[in-house]
């Protein structure tokens, strides 16, 4: 025999061997959203036991006012708020207030996408009941993959999300309920489901918007009034979070939340909030999966849902269980894969090992891909819209799941 001077390694092998696979993540170590005790589902039920408003009673629980205004800034972050504290002094000094004194933040849901926690706040419910389970999600109905934020293709709203929102039994209760936005926000079915009830007032001008919102809120002795405020999210969508549009745009909105704050009426509070945070995901192969072009990641699926950060997966028919190994082994440390059983009976859609509503269930993947890191899965052909995107949301980490609830009271 002749002796082998690579030390008997087989050829091809580098020096050392072939490094170890990385171990995939545990679903089970991915940070739940605090439904029932903390989550952006909880604001209202617990805002409006103060109102004498019969309903849900949350385990937990906000001092009670006759006046109650939640002014949701879209994509502002617990963690992008702190990191940015010089540049909005009057929110970054309500930061001990939050979630009632303690703060600390609380959670949005799962996944953390505005569609999502539009109808989480507005119904006090999960997105497993609620049903808005995601930026794109199959309708079982018709079988395509239906947009929560654009709501194409059409689907009966009501049939879609059949709750009632708080802001409609607050109405019913004899609370002056009103919602002062966008005035193109007015007739959307996301606004139907989420939001509807009560006055809407629509205001183009963000200051004006602020002094109708406080005006509103002084006109009646039981009030609950809604105001929101997109363009911090679109900025970091466009440019990133820390970009200088971004930053901009927190200055901004930290002038119109003290603006707001100071033309409070008596007996009122205010909750500044937000529906997620966001990452910035770097534009390189290792940071972006792309499915479009990736034969293992698209082996055995038939339609790709959710966004870049947070995924459904809808397998063709016997291929969930390859798809799930798949997956697990190509992203490994860089995504929580779990099945739909798994991730449900985890808590992502609601409270651990609460059933979501039937009609729901089959909305979430068969496969359900939470990212970490900095990571996505794109679709440049797919979704080029998307995958343009720099900053990105949707996942459990803490960066896009933690929210502040700041607070301020007369």
């Amino acid at each position: 025999m002749i002796p082998r001077h690579d030390g008997g390694r087989a050829p091809g092998t580098p020096p050392g061997g072939w490094p170890e696979p990385p171990t995939p993540l545990d679903p089970r170590q991915a940070p739940a959203p605090r439904y029932g005790a903390g989550a952006l589902s909880d604001l209202l039920p617990a805002a409006l036991a103060g109102l004498d408003v019969p309903g849900r009673r949350p385990e937990f629980a906000l001092p009670p006012a006759d006046r109650v205004c939640v002014f949701l800034i879209d994509g502002l972050g617990w963690e992008q708020l702190r990191a940015h504290a010089a540049l909005a002094p009057f929110l970054t000094s309500l930061l001990p207030t939050s979630r009632a004194g303690a703060g600390a933040p609380i959670t949005s849901g799962f996944p953390s996408t505005t569609a999502t926690s539009l109808a989480s706040l507005g119904t006090g419910l999960p997105p497993g009941a609620h049903g808005l389970a995601g930026y794109r999600v199959r309708d079982p109905g018709s079988g395509a993959l239906m947009h929560q934020l654009r709501w194409e293709p059409w689907t009966d709203p009501g049939h879609w999300q059949p709750h009632p929102t708080l802001f409609r039994g607050a109405d019913a209760a004899g609370v002056a309920a009103c919602q002062v936005s966008a005035p193109h926000f007015e007739r959307t079915p996301l606004t139907r489901v989420a939001l509807s009830g009560g006055t809407f007032l629509g205001r183009s001008d963000v200051r004006e918007r602020m002094d109708v919102a406080a005006a509103r809120l002084g006109e009646a002795g039981r009030t609950l009034v809604y105001t929101y405020y997109a363009e911090l999210d679109a900025a970091g969508h466009r440019f990133g979070v820390d970009s200088e549009e971004w930053r901009d745009q927190l200055i901004l909105v930290d002038g119109l939340a003290q603006r707001l704050a100071e033309r409070l009426p008596p007996r009122a509070v205010l909750y500044v909030t937000a529906d997620h945070g966001m990452v910035d995901v770097p534009a390189t192969e290792e940071a972006r999966f792309d499915f479009d072009h990736d034969w293992e990641l698209r082996a055995g699926v038939a339609q790709l849902g959710g966004e870049g950060r947070a995924r459904h997966l809808y397998t063709v028919p016997g291929a969930a269980d390859d798809v799930y190994a798949v997956w697990r082994e190509v992203l490994a440390e860089d995504a929580w894969v779990a099945t739909r059983e798994e991730a449900v009976a985890l808590g992502w859609f609601g409270p651990p090992g609460e059933a979501v509503e039937s009609r729901v269930a089959p909305r979430i993947g068969d496969v359900v891909v939470a990212m970490t890191g900095v990571a996505a899965v794109v679709a440049s052909e797919t979704e080029p819209r998307e995958t343009a995107l720099i900053g990105m949301h949707g996942s459990l980490t803490p960066a896009e799941q933690l929210v502040p609830l700041l607070e301020v009271r007369t």
